[in-house]
């Protein structure tokens, strides 16, 4: 028996509004959050979205994270593209090994009941 724990996630992001300080550059907010930079740009890993609910409503894996997640909420093939508005938090976590990534994607996609992932679903 094979025995999967997900790790702490290593960046979480909320949706929140900018309370701009005087001289501080405005940042654009996309679908809530404003908070993409904290996420890496070159790093690979498992990203999981969350409504407020804190339900899990899709698993995915990125060589680069960063332009995966605002991938998510720009193109028109996206699972998440009908219920970008549904998205309250996003965490990602750091996992290099392409290997590992397929691995804990496939766990939590099953683990957690992902609600938009058709893929890779066995319960």
């Amino acid at each position: 028996m094979i025995k999967i724990e997900m790790p702490k996630p290593d960046i979480v992001i909320r949706q929140r509004e900018q309370q701009p300080k005087e001289g501080e550059p405005i940042i654009p907010s996309i679908y809530g959050f404003i908070d993409f930079h904290k996420i890496p740009r070159d790093k690979g890993g498992i990203i999981l979205f969350y409504n407020k609910e804190n339900e899990v409503l899709f698993v995915g894996k990125a060589r680069k994270m960063r332009q995966r997640v605002k991938k998510h909420f720009e193109d028109n093939v996206s699972p998440l593209k009908d219920h970008r508005d549904e998205v309250h938090k996003i965490e990602a976590y750091v996992v290099q090994d392409p290997m590992e990534r397929e691995i804990y994607e496939t766990y939590a996609i099953n683990m957690l009941h992902a609600k938009y992932n058709t893929e890779k679903v066995f319960y």
